[in-house]
């Protein structure tokens, strides 16, 4: 007979790349700086004001809620660095963000540029830099219903925000809910009690699943999306 006591099959990772509906076209930026915050010169030093207040602001966050915040080392994995603070945080039975990685990355951005046209005021364009490193966080946050995921922020308009879940750990999740008993080998279930509820836990993950799932874990974020998924 076989040897195999059950079988399941799942996403391991999704990435999800969300956006900031409100400043993802140069128009939507320009209406934002002229019409909320009141600056009509949109130039490269009002840029990157945005960038500055954003660091500072994610900082001063961190101190306060007593969140490590460090530099990403080449190499090592964010999630296995960040465990032990996530232990600490579950142990309190608290949920929200437990680490803050910074990192330097590419991505694509807006720039300043003269108008030709009478008021020669500065105009946005689309400016993408293949080479340029660019300046992103990381935030590792566990939920209730998802388990451990990561939403990485760019820290420079328009702040493209692509959210990670961890699909491993959103099943995990469902079992608890559910109080099904269970054992898992690092990202590996290797005994379940129910191995059906196991499947329909990931089945919800598949793209004949829930439709309203990859709607509503990003939009607890304040994001719109479109989903990927990694086997």
């Amino acid at each position: 007979g076989s040897l195999l006591v059950f079988v399941y099959h799942c996403f391991d990772r999704i990435v999800i790349n969300g956006y900031l509906e409100h400043l993802s076209r140069p128009e939507l930026v320009v209406h934002f700086f002229r019409e909320v915050l009141g600056v009509r010169a949109i130039t490269k030093e009002a840029l990157g004001k945005r960038t500055v207040e954003y660091k500072t602001w994610v900082e001063a966050y961190a101190k306060k809620q007593k969140i490590p915040i460090e530099w990403a080392e080449k190499g090592v994995l964010e999630e296995d660095y960040g465990r032990p603070f996530l232990k600490k945080m579950e142990k309190q039975n608290r949920y929200g963000v437990y680490f803050i990685f910074l990192s330097m990355e590419q991505g694509t951005t807006f720039r300043s540029s003269s108008s030709q046209v009478s008021d020669s005021r500065p105009r946005l364009q689309d400016s993408v830099h293949p080479a340029q490193p660019l300046y992103s966080l990381l935030l590792l946050h566990p939920r209730r219903d998802s388990g451990p995921d990561g939403l990485r922020v760019a820290a420079f308009l328009p702040f493209q925000t692509p959210y990670y879940l961890n699909g491993h750990s959103y099943m995990e999740g469902e079992l608890k809910r559910h109080k099904i008993a269970y054992r898992k080998d690092d990202n590996a279930f290797v005994s379940v009690a129910d191995p059906t509820a196991l499947q329909a836990a990931a089945d919800r993950l598949s793209p004949g699943g829930d439709p309203t799932l990859f709607h509503e874990l990003p939009r607890k974020n304040g994001l719109q999306n479109k989903a990927h998924k990694h086997p």
